[in-house]
């Protein structure tokens, strides 16, 4: 009898921690969906490599998500591709690279999504970097000497863990802020990163704005609390 009741209490015990370990499990797990809600996309643009929530109103990305592995580390392709117009969007909502003519001291032509480095390991990947649709204004100084670090991050991480998942988020508080073509310039720029498999998990805000203290500019100054920007 005692026998009995002691093999129900290790029974009982294991059944426990196995749904303990599945509910960890399941709340550590992160999900486009907790970052990303894509009923408010206009359209998303599917790159097969990386895919672009899109906004007809601010024509310019949303949101977007890549997954990058250790390719991601490698160079080499010399020759960087040329902008071109995305044509799956509607021609009354795509941007143009003219339409930054004039505006290069202060916004530049900023990679979002992807950068051209996450893509350096082949050509036709590279290209696809290179579409308007992953193009946003960005501070000149923003896109050139912090938002970078960010991206290396991500490259360091794929290369660490094996991959890493992206996803970047662009808010759009000031409708009125615009450059050529009626270009809604993004007021702050989030990076998600994570990994379900390393349980990893970290989050970066940055003010898109022109005046930048860059020179003391680190990383670890954009780490937030993700659940700030956790939809669910």
């Amino acid at each position: 009898m005692k026998k009995n009741t002691f093999l129900f209490k290790i029974k009982r015990l294991s059944q426990i921690l196995l749904i303990s370990l599945l509910l960890s499990n399941e709340l550590l797990s992160v999900e486009l969906s907790n970052y990303v809600d894509k009923k408010k996309c206009d359209q998303i643009v599917d790159k097969q490599l990386y895919q672009i929530c899109y906004s007809y109103k601010n024509k310019g990305a949303m949101s977007g998500w890549v997954r990058l592995d250790n390719k991601s580390e490698a160079t080499g392709i010399k020759e960087r591709a040329k902008f071109y117009n995305e044509s799956t969007i509607p021609m009354q909502y795509r941007t143009k690279s003219d339409d930054y003519k004039g505006y290069g001291e202060d916004w530049n032509r900023g990679h979002f999504i992807v950068s051209d480095a996450d893509f350096d390991y082949d050509e036709k990947a590279l290209a696809k970097a290179y579409t308007m649709a992953n193009i946003i204004p960005q501070s000149a100084i923003v896109n050139q000497k912090t938002w970078t670090k960010v991206e290396k991050y991500g490259r360091m991480l794929a290369s660490k863990l094996g991959y890493i998942d992206s996803i970047s988020i662009a808010k759009y508080d000031n409708p009125n802020q615009k450059i050529g073509n009626d270009i809604v310039i993004p007021t702050k720029l989030y990076r998600i990163y994570y990994n379900n498999d390393s349980k990893f998990e970290k989050c970066f805000s940055y003010d898109n704005v022109l005046n930048v203290d860059y020179k003391n500019d680190e990383l670890r100054n954009h780490e937030i609390d993700c659940k700030s920007i956790k939809l669910r």
